[in-house]
């Protein structure tokens, strides 16, 4: 989240904030039967309340990292390395090991049948497990324990 403004540009506008309600809080719980907040402060009932107290506040960049709602909150002169540094990383991943990625960070905190079949089932067997970048002939699964290196498609998500 990009904490102030580009100084640079022509109108520089508002600094972004992001806002704590109602559907992070409980109005559509997740699969695992938890809010969307007490699945992303897992464990850290301080952090959860924190955050809560500041439902229908207006955060900026700065105050939502110190919460832990965003990940990092460079300012307009990292900007531009920041965002490609992060790009940069998630593409040395294969699409499919991104997917699985992020099937597990959809399902996460206590496992119920919804997240065992969502989460885990439907992204590993159907998303992943049968595809050429792991079935294949030069896949991972195929490649495991053999000392051997897979080859990806970069293309397949």
């Amino acid at each position: 989240m990009l904490d102030g403004v580009f100084e640079d540009a022509d109108e520089p506008g508002e600094p972004a904030v992001v806002t704590v309600g109602e559907l992070n809080l409980g109005m559509l719980p997740m699969g695992n039967g938890l809010t969307r907040l007490a699945t992303r402060f897992l464990g850290d009932t301080e952090g959860l309340a924190a955050t809560e107290k500041q439902m229908g506040e207006p955060l900026p960049a700065a105050d939502a990292e110190r919460l832990g709602l965003v990940t990092f909150a460079p300012d307009d002169i990292d900007w531009e390395d920041e965002v490609r540094i992060a790009v940069e990383e998630r593409a040395s991943f294969s699409p499919d090991a991104l997917t699985g990625l992020e099937a597990n960070y959809r399902f996460a905190g206590p496992e119920t049948m919804e997240t065992k079949i969502f989460g885990r089932l439907s992204a590993w067997q159907n998303w992943i497990f049968i595809r050429p970048n792991a079935s294949g002939e030069d896949g991972a699964l195929r490649k495991y324990g053999t000392g051997q290196r897979a080859r990806f498609d970069p293309k397949r998500v």
